[in-house]
């Protein structure tokens, strides 16, 4: 038996393996070279403390614990150098953290709102109670007190009537109230009751 010996053949391999042997290390030294996202990482950390100083914890957990899971990834991520997950989570941590921030903003805007018109309530029924007992009469500039626009009657203290010969308008006195507290109209001729 003869065995027929291909120089050839024997160094294809050799060939083979070495390109292959290069390509991976290509590969390797290609995701070295990346460098490490300090910037994306400082800036996903200065969005989720400022979540926090927001106060996110209350009006958006869910949303903050999202982003603090995400850059508790994306540390591990760079402690591994993995670098290029660790842009791709901080990226998704920083928008987690303004999303939380922002429904965080909301939800204290809201509860300022609800408190002013807890408040606003108490002041009305207040208002009320008084002129109810009669003790003392809610004054005109109280928001409480004004009618809706469409509603409000002329002012007590002056009506329109037709103009003097020498043109311009008239005061006339207010009618003495009747103890109701509230005050009546005394139609005159000419103008508006």
């Amino acid at each position: 038996m003869a065995h027929i010996f291909f120089p050839l053949a024997a160094s294809r391999g050799r060939i083979c393996m070495a390109t292959m042997a290069a390509l991976v290390l290509l590969a390797l030294a290609g995701c070295a070279t990346m460098p490490p996202p300090n910037d994306a990482m400082n800036l996903a950390q200065a969005r989720l403390q400022a979540a926090r100083d927001a106060d996110a914890s209350a009006y958006a957990p869910v949303d903050l614990g999202f982003a603090q899971d995400k850059f508790q990834q994306a540390q591990a991520a760079m402690a591994e150098r993995k670098y290029a997950d660790a842009a791709h989570l901080a990226e998704e941590s920083r928008a987690d953290a303004e999303l939380a921030r922002a429904k965080a903003q909301l939800g204290a805007a809201r509860a300022q709102i609800q408190a002013k018109l807890k408040e606003n309530d108490r002041l009305r029924q207040l208002g009320e109670k008084i002129d109810a007992s009669g003790q003392q009469q809610t004054s005109p500039s109280t928001p409480a007190a004004t009618p809706a626009a469409s509603e409000m009657p002329a002012p007590a203290s002056s009506t329109l009537s037709t103009p003097p010969l020498g043109g311009g308008f008239q005061t006339v006195p207010a009618p003495p109230s009747s103890g109701s507290g509230q005050p009546h109209a005394t139609p005159v001729q000419g103008g508006q009751p």
